[in-house]
């Protein structure tokens, strides 16, 4: 059996103007999975990410592990989050099309605010019920966003068999949908498990034979410690 095994980026930078880049603790948390994995000397064939900066970032830190010692990862855009700006942005227009009150600042500072509006967003976007018009840039419909995850699943593990071990450094989304496909639970519950997902947490699936099963989700092992349990953060 072969073995994928999903990490998710460390903490962007919420509220900065671009999202897309790990913080100063982000950085360091991909930091400590290193470390952790390099002193139960596990080691890996391959190494994979999304296009994105984060990810990217992410996977760096864990280069040395991987065979080979590659200068960076094999990026795959089926690994990319999907972009929740402009769900949020249609969200919102239709809110004030509504004559509804709206947050004046972009992007939206207050985790809370925030996460009571992308949660709604998301909501309608599973159901199909949002409009990109043509005021609103890089919407992705749910659909697409989740055959784009499972085809890249499909391609790594095409790709490799015979026992390899292959680290995918990803977003808390795209481990969700990759959830969704080995145990089968609804649309809906998908963005549900992406809030559950921490940040530089692991999530291993084995596969061979025609199966793909779940062995751990959202490990934080190398966070656990007293030392390092203040570095676990959800975004």
């Amino acid at each position: 059996m072969s073995e994928l095994i999903l990490v998710r980026h460390g903490q962007a930078s919420f509220g900065a103007e671009s999202y897309d880049k790990l913080s100063p603790k982000g950085v360091e948390q991909a930091k400590i999975l290193a470390q952790h994995w390099n002193a139960l000397g596990e080691n890996f064939d391959y190494i994979y990410s999304g296009t994105l900066l984060r990810q990217r970032e992410t996977a760096h830190e864990l280069l040395p592990l991987v065979d080979g010692k590659p200068k960076t990862s094999v990026q795959l855009p089926g690994f990319n989050e999907y972009n929740g700006d402009p769900l949020i942005k249609i969200h919102l227009r239709d809110l004030r099309a509504a004559g509804e009150s709206v947050p004046s600042e972009w992007p939206i500072k207050n985790e809370r605010q925030f996460q009571s509006i992308f949660e709604v967003a998301t909501a309608r976007w599973i159901r199909d019920d949002l409009d990109p018009k043509e005021d609103v840039e890089g919407f992705e419909p749910w659909t697409e966003f989740k055959a784009r995850v499972y085809s890249a699943m499909d391609e790594v593990m095409a790709r490799h068999g015979q026992g390899s071990r292959i680290i995918i450094s990803t977003s808390g989304g795209v481990i969700a949908m990759a959830l969704q496909r080995v145990l089968n639970f609804p649309d809906e519950h998908v963005i549900a498990t992406n809030w559950m997902v921490r940040n530089s947490s692991v999530t291993r699936m084995i596969y061979g034979r025609g199966k793909l099963s779940l062995t751990q989700f959202n490990n934080l092992a190398h966070l656990e410690n007293p030392e390092n349990k203040h570095m676990i953060t959800f975004r």
